[in-house]
């Protein structure tokens, strides 16, 4: 029979907004492990996207690792952890301020427990913790806040309608838009998106949540966000997009689905400049509400002459001449591909009138 016992350690509880609290605490990180599993991006049965965190990156944790091994190493950011309604948080009579109480966090433990039953899972700060984990020291105090979802699904699943703190939100919204475009059988992205789940693919998943994250934040995609309920219309969106890289796979058919060395609109840069163009085509074709390829593939047909994604030198200006694969996945040249591609979209296709 298991023996289980619980760890108590002082934290202060913060209240945000109506009633949302998260916890803040320091415990020593080679403790860690006893109460937190790694929640690792993966697919479940239904192929539903599960888990907030990427595989461990090797070479930066022994960077990390390194860095704590020297003599006097400082870790400033907290990690963050997702609690089940498992641990429970005791205040301390009359140590109320404003926003905070002050008081004990009692995490349950059992040492035999596997991964899925510990009460938290680590959602941001995957890599310190494997760092501390595997470093050659005897203890290192870290940083800790967390929050206590109220149920495991909430908890787990980034996919869920589940409340998490708004920064949670921000990043786990693309992914799920992501999984949508990767798996949904009327996409034309599905099965190139390169993820943890997805190794086969060409397309760098990085680059399309960036592509995503660019609309959502200013493009075509914020159109179908409700800024007051924060609610969003889904279905637009993954239209929107599939319909654009539908169209953008008929107009560029000899770059389309090529490894990105072979094809520069495969490549980070390519992915994050054409989402711009998206924002920019939706935006020519404002009066419908929902942008189909029969409105994005006449504008895009109009730009083949001046893309070099497989062969040749892309003309970026008097003296600023690159061949097609030297374009590189670096803020300068993706703003300078982005720019070219705009200051050509409005030469050549804005004056025209929309359909």
């Amino acid at each position: 029979m298991n023996r289980s016992s619980e760890l108590r350690v002082p934290a202060m509880e913060i209240t945000q907004g109506k009633g949302r609290v998260f916890y803040s605490f320091a415990v020593d990180g080679k403790r860690l492990q006893a109460f937190t599993a790694i929640s690792r991006i993966r697919r479940d049965d239904s192929q539903a996207l599960i888990g907030y965190q990427r595989p461990e990156v090797l070479s930066h944790i022994q960077e990390i690792r390194k860095y704590l091994e020297s003599p006097n190493p400082l870790l400033p950011n907290a990690i963050v952890i997702a609690f089940t309604n498992r641990v429970e948080f005791v205040p301390e009579p009359n140590a109320d301020g404003e926003f905070t109480r002050f008081g004990t966090l009692i995490i349950p433990l059992n040492g035999e427990s596997p991964e899925t039953e510990k009460p938290g899972f680590v959602v941001d700060g995957q890599q310190r913790m494997a760092a501390i984990r595997e470093a050659e020291i005897g203890r290192f105090p870290i940083c800790a806040t967390a929050f206590i979802a109220a149920d495991e699904s909430e908890q787990r699943e980034p996919e869920t309608n589940g409340k998490l703190p708004s920064g949670l939100q921000k990043r786990r919204f693309p992914a799920q838009l992501l999984s949508r475009l990767n798996s949904d059988l009327d996409s034309p992205l599905r099965g190139i998106i390169r993820t943890p789940t997805s190794p086969e693919g060409v397309v760098q998943d990085n680059s399309i949540l960036k592509m995503l994250e660019n609309s959502l934040s200013d493009g075509v995609l914020y159109r179908y966000q409700d800024s007051g309920s924060g609610k969003a219309d889904v279905d637009k969106m993954l239209t929107v997009v599939k319909q654009f890289w539908s169209a953008t796979a008929l107009s560029f058919p000899k770059a389309w689905g090529l490894p990105p060395t072979k094809s520069r609109l495969m490549h980070g840069a390519g992915i994050v400049s054409m989402g711009f163009l998206m924002d920019a085509i939706a935006e020519r074709h404002r009066q419908i509400e929902v942008p189909l390829e029969e409105h994005f593939r006449p504008d895009l047909d109009a730009l083949n002459g001046i893309c070099r994604w497989t062969d040749g030198y892309w003309n970026f200006g008097p003296g600023v001449q690159r061949k097609w694969n030297e374009v590189q996945n670096t803020s300068k040249d993706v703003q300078l591909l982005s720019n070219y591609l705009m200051v050509q979209y409005k030469a050549l296709v804005w004056s025209r009138p929309a359909s």
